[in-house]
């Protein structure tokens, strides 16, 4: 895919304004502040394709990016503490209609981070992929805030964790430093061409 010719196409608050689902896509799914802005511009070569914020819970909607024959969609960042009770609501709603609509997502990317073991919110996610039959990877975000030898001790005891929920994957990136970046590349490719193949 030519991930520099990436388009923001819209943000959806509600369920009902979700377009039909008429291609493949790609989904992405944090908590807030996990990095999945960040991750979007460095995996399309863009600085300023998804907003980037230093306030968590900034991302209320779902927001839908094209990609050559693809939509990349990203997730509201869920766990965020000061979001009253409605408003965490909605983004329930919001992300189980998304499911619920039997879209043709191929893959979902899951990200965390790197840092700190996976959050209660952050389990539950997972419980929800895997209860759900969905598809993903883990994605590791913050790498170069990590030593090297930092690195790897996460890769391995992140994989122990989320293997069982059936995580197909575990990659270490860093959006700063691009590190990661290449592979994540290839493995939406190499899943875009399954998916076209029926694989």
């Amino acid at each position: 895919m030519n991930y520099a010719k990436a388009e923001f196409m819209a943000s959806y608050g509600l369920s009902s304004q979700l377009p039909e689902s008429d291609r493949i896509e790609f989904v992405m799914s944090g908590r807030s502040n996990v990095g999945k802005s960040s991750l979007i511009n460095k995996l399309c070569n863009r600085k300023n394709l998804a907003r980037v914020s230093s306030t968590p819970g900034k991302t209320a909607t779902i927001n839908f990016y094209q990609l050559d024959s693809v939509y990349l969609v990203d997730l509201p960042g869920y766990g965020y503490a000061k979001v009253s009770g409605a408003e965490r609501q909605r983004w329930d709603d919001l992300i189980n209609q998304y499911f619920d609509q039997r879209r043709q997502s191929a893959l979902l990317l899951q990200l965390l981070d790197s840092r700190h073991a996976p959050s209660a919110d952050d389990m539950q996610m997972l419980q929800y992929l895997q209860y759900h039959q969905i598809p993903f990877v883990v994605v590791l975000t913050k790498a170069d805030k990590l030593k090297k030898a930092q690195q790897q001790q996460a890769i391995e005891e992140f994989t122990a964790i989320c293997a069982p929920y059936g995580c197909h994957a575990v990659i270490l990136t860093s959006a700063e430093k691009g590190q990661g970046i290449d592979r994540l590349r290839e493995l939406l490719d190499t899943t875009l061409e399954d998916a076209d193949s029926g694989l």
